[in-house]
């Protein structure tokens, strides 16, 4: 288990599923934890589970496409915690149609919060980063982002992008000891899974080679593993958890 002891952990999108497993992994290693979403009530859950661990714990209402709400957020968390050793930018949504039919709103709303959110969140901690000489930025992409899918056109743009920002960033970051890498779920037993149609879960189940979904907490075991010392020369990478769906 990663040893976290004291770091500082920023999650977004931290109110259920994923981000709600990530913040309690990364709590579980020590880490105090800052949890962010749309609204702090869909954190109450998240809260009572993180403490359990017996760590600290702060929430913050925050939309990750607005600028400086974001500024004012990070800026808040340093001033009260003293640093932020991780940031793990979770907040994603779909709005998944065939391309034919996809709204021009459709496309500008998964960008913004998938992609421009990642931008803005790795922004704002990049400096206090820095200016400490240590972090680790954990994005949660997806294996859309690297082989595409048929309906998601614009989560897909939104995904791969999160991949070629991960690895910009972390060529820029890397002299000053802040490491950034990526996470690839595949298909995740989440809400959003549950609600499909049988059939459509059946056809994902036939392209996973280890044909099960995987959990919550498969992917929150790697990003501590990325957020943690174990992983102290790795950056830029991304880390694809699909059952064998990408190899």
């Amino acid at each position: 288990m990663a040893d976290l002891k004291d770091k500082v952990a920023v999650v977004t999108g931290a109110a259920r599923g994923i981000g709600q497993a990530i913040a309690v992994k990364l709590a579980s290693c020590g880490a105090n934890v800052v949890l962010c979403d749309l609204k702090e009530e869909w954190l109450e859950e998240t809260v009572a589970l993180v403490k359990e661990q017996g760590v600290e714990v702060l929430t913050y209402s925050v939309n990750v496409i607005d600028g400086e709400a974001v500024k004012e957020v990070v800026a808040d968390v340093v001033k009260t915690c003293g640093k932020i050793d991780i940031l793990v930018n979770n907040a994603g949504i779909t709005k998944d149609t065939l391309l034919s039919r996809m709204s021009e709103e459709d496309w500008d709303a998964v960008l913004d919060v998938n992609l421009k959110g990642t931008f803005l969140f790795t922004k704002a901690v990049a400096r206090p980063m820095m200016k400490q000489r240590y972090g680790a930025i954990v994005n949660i992409a997806s294996i859309i982002g690297l082989i595409g899918n048929a309906g998601q056109a614009n989560y897909a743009a939104s995904k791969g992008g999160v991949i070629a920002l991960t690895k910009s960033v972390a060529k820029e970051l890397a002299s000053r000891n802040v490491r950034a890498n990526a996470v690839a779920p595949g298909f995740i037993d989440t809400a959003m899974t549950k609600d499909l149609p049988e059939d459509v879960k059946n056809q994902m189940m036939s392209a996973i080679p280890m044909k099960k979904l995987g959990q919550p907490e498969d992917i929150a075991n790697v990003v501590a593993f990325l957020a943690g010392s174990d992983s102290s020369y790795m950056t830029g990478q991304v880390l694809t958890v699909s059952g064998g769906m990408v190899m």
